[in-house]
């Protein structure tokens, strides 16, 4: 299958001779990127001409890491030495002009030959991909770091190899809320970005020890925020997928860009909100920003915090206004604050707890066994762009 990736409307009847029959047309670099996450088919992207070489060099250069069997072929108006060249760096197999449909059909088939090499090549070691799961709010306060480091530490205990990172860079509280003593943060991958590896994330990662879960922390001063790239985020996030079951995503409350790098690398994407009027607006418009996006509805998950909350809002309200299905509702609790201040994850605190039980059901219902997984047996691993698995 082929993805055409071109802002024209009509590009697929134009190009119709040269691409075939099977070949999907996308208008941006979000849904190219969400089909290629989707689906393990995609053989070729074909990039229209007005697509700007910077993003097509992107995906390509984002290809040649995960994708290496597929093919990346860029059409542009005219040939540039210095666009051609930039191309070819990225990754990008051929570079053809737009108007020269016999050039586009024979770089196709040299392609589709060299794909079809590489995956005989590779057949018999498929890629061995983990699930990413963020936690997001656009509200502070609704609990959503709570929820994090409690989901990611369940998830450890259970015996599955878990990442927790803290991409809420400038104030992340990752760290205090597990009474750790980082010596290295994300901020550190920085040096290492372009090459990062398994023993890079050991590096700059810190092991709590009651759970077994790895961390991620973020910058000790927040000024260092502004001096890590988003692209340093998603190379974390890909080379982590391949090493680890699951990586569990904690966010700041605000679409920055590596929020949305982290939303489109994501399986699971759980959506935090409590009973008052901002946060269910804050949801609402979170909601419709990630429709705009492109993203997958059915990979959403809605988690109500402090549902039992007397305030004058209930459950129903809050399904009525954001016109979604709660999935898992929280209940208030005291002890959550208390084992918050002593840095002890509410699950291992207090782990018959009605929080406890709602943050388990979270985990293990609607993440676990979303991915196909057997409670009772072994973790199943499997996807790839994705699982992006």
């Amino acid at each position: 299958m082929n993805i055409l990736w071109d802002t024209d409307p009509t590009a697929l009847e134009r190009y119709r001779f040269a691409l075939g029959s099977d070949t999907q047309a996308l208008p941006s670099a979000a849904l190219v990127a969400r089909a290629l996450h989707d689906n393990v088919g995609i053989q070729q992207v074909i990039i229209g001409p007005d697509v700007a070489l910077d993003e097509a060099c992107e995906l390509a250069e984002a290809a040649r890491l995960d994708r290496p069997e597929m093919g990346v072929i860029l059409m542009r108006r005219r040939m540039d030495v210095t666009a051609l060249s930039q191309a070819l760096r990225s990754g990008v197999r051929e570079v053809v002009t737009s108007e020269d449909h016999t050039a586009l059909v024979d770089a196709l088939r040299r392609s589709r030959d060299l794909t079809q090499r590489l995956i005989g090549h590779s057949m018999g070691t498929p890629a061995k991909e983990g699930k990413v799961v963020t936690i997001f709010s656009a509200k502070g306060g609704v609990g959503k770091t709570t929820l994090a480091t409690n989901l990611a530490t369940h998830l450890a205990k259970s015996g599955l190899k878990t990442l927790l990172i803290d991409l809420d860079l400038a104030f992340g509280d990752v760290a205090i809320s597990l009474q750790l003593v980082p010596t290295q943060s994300i901020f550190d991958a920085v040096a290492m970005s372009g090459h990062l590896d398994e023993a890079g994330i050991a590096a700059i990662s810190t092991t709590h020890e009651d759970s077994g879960l790895h961390v991620v922390c973020a910058p000790n001063d927040p000024g260092d925020a502004d001096r890590i790239p988003p692209g340093v985020s998603v190379e974390l996030i890909k080379l982590a997928r391949q090493h680890y079951d699951y990586v569990v995503v904690d966010t700041p409350p605000s679409f920055t860009e590596h929020v949305l790098a982290a939303c489109d690398l994501s399986d699971a994407l759980v959506l935090v909100a409590t009973l008052d009027i901002p946060a269910v607006k804050n949801l609402r418009v979170a909601i419709d920003t990630l429709d705009m996006l492109g993203s997958p509805r059915d990979a959403r998950i809605i988690v109500l915090n402090r549902a039992d909350a007397k305030v004058g809002l209930r459950a129903e309200d809050v399904e009525s206004a954001i016109k979604e299905q709660i999935s898992v509702s929280i209940p208030n609790s005291l002890t959550v604050p208390s084992s918050i201040n002593r840095g002890v994850p509410i699950v291992l605190d207090d782990p018959r707890g009605s929080v406890s039980v709602a943050i388990r059901q979270l985990g293990d219902v609607h993440i676990r066994r979303r991915f196909g997984e057997e409670l009772n047996g072994a973790p199943q691993r499997r996807g790839f762009f994705r699982g992006r698995s």
